[in-house]
């Protein structure tokens, strides 16, 4: 999204605006770009697994990320047939073009990091 529209161009700049509302609506909360990134990391996942890797999440917050994520298909679950049931969860393929966003906000972190604690000596 250029940062300079004409009046004529006004059409595409509220679509992508929308586009962003959308985006940051799905991906609000402290806890679902971390779920997405570890999926990311890791491919599939038992929840137990995940449960103990992302540092601080209850298990019941866990679980209705997981749930709000599949319901806009961004991560599918998977019951496997053991005893005790264990779930798996993965990204979708469309929860897998996410990549590009979730690369970004860890570079620019990475980078805003530094950029910090290069302030503070």
């Amino acid at each position: 999204m250029n940062a300079k529209k004409t009046s004529s161009q006004a059409p595409d700049c509220r679509e992508q605006l929308i586009a962003i509302k959308d985006t940051m609506i799905l991906l609000s909360g402290k806890w679902k770009i971390q779920i997405i990134g570890w999926l990311m990391l890791y491919g599939k996942v038992r929840f137990m697994d995940m449960l103990r890797g992302i540092d601080g999440i209850a298990a019941k917050m866990l679980s209705k990320e997981l749930q709000e994520l599949e319901q806009n298909e961004i991560v599918v679950r998977t019951v496997m047939p053991t005893k005790p049931i264990t779930v798996e969860y993965e990204l979708t393929k469309h929860g897998k073009t996410l990549s590009v966003v979730i690369d970004a906000i860890s570079e620019w972190g990475v980078t805003h990091r530094k950029f910090l604690f290069k302030k503070e000596r």
